[in-house]
């Protein structure tokens, strides 16, 4: 049975039992959420050594980062460093979107180096080798789920019915999206079917047989503002809700992904929307970034749109880095996105239901630190300790405050005229 049936069954299996001791939620409910298909759990059989993670409603927000090879800069170490570097920094999950060099070796090493769930496209290596055919589509997709990948996008709804709306309503950018543009590219060249959509019932044959996670793709997601929230991106929504309703019939876990670059006031309208028509699926979003002149920025922009996304009830964000638009990230790119989309993810935690409490106690661990000025209790309770104790040190001074307050102080100016107003009163101390 795959993991969704042993749950529906009234079984908890061990990774649900994991999960459920890492987020504090019962795991009989737990059970029931990952039955109905509202949290997913990737983990391929093949995989091992695996520190699985939740991703869905009454749990935590939590964090992609993606990083891989481009035909300009394919060295599989490199990637490897920066896998690394972003499990280290706290990442939930990472992503190989490999295009350059070995892609098999990439995605091994990857496997090898991280315990956290990977995720691929393997549109991408079908593409890479020129075989962009049907067949070439699912030999890719195979291999990868033999690999023990554990969650995999497929542009399933870039469809021949979700392009002729993108006919009648032209964007300014057109796709974005790498995998959604090679699905065009599929239809336009042979006048066929996208085959992860034609052919999606093998699709969930190949997930049922190796518990591989379906990220349905967002290959019609918008690319700036101006395409925002328009008939398109809604159209793939449509299309998607109705693959992840057979996908849970098969017994196998689904989530969906979301855009893009949205304007602040349409992001809860497009994660409510989303999360409406496609049955409460996990939703996984890439920012959104909420403008687009923010170049070297834009993992802020993300951030700033991941916290609304995640109040409206997106669950996983994809990290965006400073890089984004511009470069492959390097290892200090993928760190610094880590740590900004984590304090989003953290953000959005503080009002989800089943996690705010949760979520607000290593608030208030940091605010008694920072009441009593425990400098030690606030490195301990920080996101990043070692940012912080860098900052704090790095001009050589010693003292009992920050050193932009000093002896102005308001938290120990306000203590000690406390102390002064006790003394007065006796009754009071």
């Amino acid at each position: 049975m795959t993991l969704m049936e042993e749950a529906s069954s009234g079984r908890v299996p061990q990774s649900i039992e994991r999960v459920a001791r890492k987020e504090g939620i019962d795991p009989a409910k737990l059970a029931r959420l990952v039955a109905a298909g509202r949290v997913v759990i990737p983990g391929n059989v093949r995989r091992e050594g695996l520190d699985p993670a939740g991703i869905g409603e009454m749990l935590a927000v939590k964090v992609n980062v993606n990083l891989g090879t481009s035909q300009n800069l394919d060295s599989a170490e490199v990637e490897v460093e920066k896998a690394l570097a972003a499990s280290e920094a706290g990442a939930d999950a990472v992503m190989d979107l490999s295009t350059g060099g070995d892609l098999d070796l990439v995605r091994k090493k990857i496997l090898a180096a991280v315990k956290v769930p990977l995720g691929t496209v393997p549109i991408y290596q079908a593409a890479v080798k020129q075989e962009l055919t049907s067949q070439g589509m699912f030999d890719a997709l195979e291999r990868h789920a033999r690999d023990g990948v554990d969650f995999v996008t497929v542009h399933a709804g870039v469809n021949k019915i979700s392009l002729e709306r993108l006919r009648q309503d032209p964007r300014l950018m057109g796709l974005v999206s790498r995998g959604g543009s090679l699905t065009m590219k599929y239809i336009a060249d042979t006048g066929e079917e996208n085959p992860y959509y034609q052919e999606f019932d093998y699709l969930l044959e190949i997930a049922r047989e190796y518990e591989l996670t379906l990220s349905l793709g967002d290959g019609l997601r918008p690319g700036c503002i101006e395409d925002a929230s328009d008939r398109a991106k809604y159209m793939e929504f449509i299309m998607l809700g109705e693959l992840v309703k057979r996908a849970r019939a098969a017994g196998v876990q689904a989530m969906v992904e979301g855009p893009g670059h949205v304007p602040a006031d349409e992001i809860e309208t497009s994660v409510r929307a989303m999360k409406h028509l496609t049955g409460g699926a996990p939703l996984y979003l890439l920012g959104p970034l909420v403008t687009d002149v923010a170049p070297g920025y834009d993992h802020i922009t993300a951030a700033m749109g991941g916290v609304i996304a995640g109040m409206a009830g997106a669950d996983f964000l994809c990290a965006t880095t400073p890089s984004e638009h511009l470069d492959l990230p390097n290892r200090e790119d993928v760190i610094e996105g880590t740590y900004v989309t984590r304090i989003a993810a953290h953000a959005a935690d503080l009002t989800r239901p089943g996690v705010r409490e949760r979520a607000r106690s290593w608030d208030l661990q940091m605010s008694r630190a920072r009441a009593a000025l425990d400098w030690d209790g606030q490195f301990q309770a920080a996101i990043n300790p070692a940012r912080a104790k860098q900052i704090r040190h790095r001009r050589g001074l010693e003292t009992d405050t920050c050193t932009m307050c000093s002896e102005l102080c308001a938290i120990r100016l306000a203590k000690e005229a406390m102390e002064k107003e006790r003394d007065k009163d006796p009754k009071r101390a």
